[in-house]
C-alpha cells in the first residue's frame, strides 16, 4: 500500500482514558456508557468516533460515486449507527447500521450509489466480512 495520510492518535486509560493526535488536533476525553457498565459521563467513547469516521468516510465515497455518475446528491447525509454486543461465542462485536439521506435520489439511483460508494469507501473494504453492515437509503428524513 502506498500511504497517502498517516494518523497517529494515542490513548492512555483505556474506555474510561484520553485521547490525541500527535498534530495536536484530536484532544478528548473518554467515558465508558452506563449500558457497558460505566458512569456515563459527558465524553465520547470508541463507538461514537467510529460512527464518525464511518459515516465521514462514506460520504466520501457517495461523493466520489455521484460524481462519477454525474449526479447531484443535494443536501445529503451518511448516518452511522454503531451497535456493540455479543455474538454466540460470547465475544464482544460491533454492527453497523449505515442511512444514506440522498433527497435528490429516486430508488433506483439511490440504492445503485448507495451500493457502489459501499464497494469503494476504505472502512467498509476493511470491515467487510468482520462485522454486519445493514444499508438504508432514505429519501426522507422522517
Amino acid at each position: 500500500m502506498k500511504t497517502l495520510y498517516k494518523a497517529k492518535v494515542t490513548t492512555k486509560g483505556a474506555r474510561d482514558g484520553h485521547s490525541t493526535s500527535d498534530d495536536g488536533v484530536l484532544d478528548i476525553n473518554l467515558s465508558t456508557p452506563k449500558d457497558l457498565g460505566g458512569k456515563g459521563d459527558k465524553n465520547t467513547n470508541p463507538e461514537q468516533l467510529f460512527g464518525a469516521a464511518y459515516s465521514a468516510s462514506f460520504g466520501q465515497a457517495l461523493e466520489e460515486v455521484a460524481k462519477e455518475h454525474g449526479f447531484d446528491l443535494g443536501d445529503f447525509s451518511v448516518t452511522a449507527i454503531v451497535k456493540i454486543g455479543k455474538n454466540e461465542e460470547d465475544e464482544l462485536q460491533l454492527a453497523v447500521v449505515l442511512d444514506a439521506y440522498i433527497p435528490t435520489a429516486d430508488v433506483e439511483s439511490g440504492e445503485r450509489l448507495v451500493n457502489e460508494a459501499y464497494e469503494l469507501c476504505p472502512y467498509s473494504r476493511a470491515t467487510r466480512d468482520n462485522l454486519d453492515v445493514t444499508l438504508n437509503l432514505l429519501l426522507d428524513q422522517d
